[in-house]
């Protein structure tokens, strides 16, 4: 799971990095899901581990980052609908990101549940 984490630090910086070059680098907030991100490769190379401890740990924290970033980001995307399509298409790149990284973060979010389900049941046995 602390790959997995890596990897979607770093597609959120990516899609972060994407959307800013896409706005002609104006939209410093377009930049902030990176720092989500960095948070997510950080916290997934720590967990790489091979101590169970530490590994639950910043496993832990990484999922608690995403679910902040699905939180924010989704809750703005939904605000931004309910305004309707001229809030949209004053910004629609800004929406567009939003609803990307609420999209990868839920995937991740998800991904983490399941797998702490299941950490669980088989410590359980």
């Amino acid at each position: 799971m602390a790959k997995l984490t890596m990897f979607f630090g770093v597609l959120l910086i990516v899609i972060s990095v994407g959307f800013w070059m896409a706005t002609g680098r104006t939209e410093m907030a377009t930049l902030h899901p990176a720092g989500v991100g960095l948070i997510l490769l950080v916290s997934g190379s720590l967990a790489n581990s091979e101590d169970a401890k530490k590994r639950m740990l910043w496993m832990h924290i990484a999922v608690t980052f995403g679910l902040i970033g699905f939180l924010i980001t989704g809750i703005r995307a939904v605000v931004t609908a309910v305004h309707g399509s001229a809030a949209i298409a004053a910004d629609p790149l800004a929406f567009d990101e939003r609803a990307v990284v609420a999209l990868v973060c839920l995937v991740f979010v998800a991904l983490c549940v399941r797998s702490f389900i299941a950490a669980r049941r088989a410590r359980l046995v």
